[in-house]
């Protein structure tokens, strides 16, 4: 599967403002919406591929909408193919050794899982952002046990 060089991401602390945030950013440039929706405690998450200019153009005019409700954002040039694959739902890995990576944000949870996907030779299991996860997010990939830890 041939995937778009960018994706983007908009974490918002208001639902409302979330939702026309998400209309502005599909308006203003052509990228295809991978997800869009609320997140816990009361967040909105609005994540975004396509053409690198596309993806920042939307993020511009996402972020102007959001205003002081912005959290964070995340704009990935040339992400890990393996990561788009995981936030698409592609199904898990072989397991080997097995390493997880927990933050307090959507954003941090794909900044830290290209990361890790680009320092070794490890392979995405799962991706869990924010659902019913008082907000957290998590990684969790498997590889030999030397590549998960270059990893982590």
């Amino acid at each position: 599967m041939a995937y778009e060089p960018a994706l983007g991401l908009l974490e918002l602390c208001s639902i409302a403002r979330g939702i026309v945030c998400c209309d502005a950013v599909v308006k203003k440039a052509p990228v295809r919406l991978v997800h869009a929706g609320t997140t816990h405690p009361g967040k909105y998450t609005i994540l975004v591929r396509g053409g690198v200019d596309e993806v920042i153009d939307a993020l511009g005019a996402g972020k102007a909408v959001a205003g002081d409700t912005l959290i964070d954002r995340v704009l990935l040039p040339n992400p890990h193919d393996a990561l788009l694959a995981i936030l698409e739902g592609a199904p898990p890995a072989p397991l080997e050794a097995l390493g997880v990576l927990e933050s307090y944000g959507v954003a941090s949870t794909i900044r830290g899982a290209d990361a890790a996907l680009k320092a070794a030779e490890v392979r995405p299991v799962s991706i869990g952002l924010a659902r019913d996860l008082g907000g957290k997010g998590f990684f969790v990939f498997t590889g030999a046990l030397h590549d998960v830890d270059a990893a982590m």
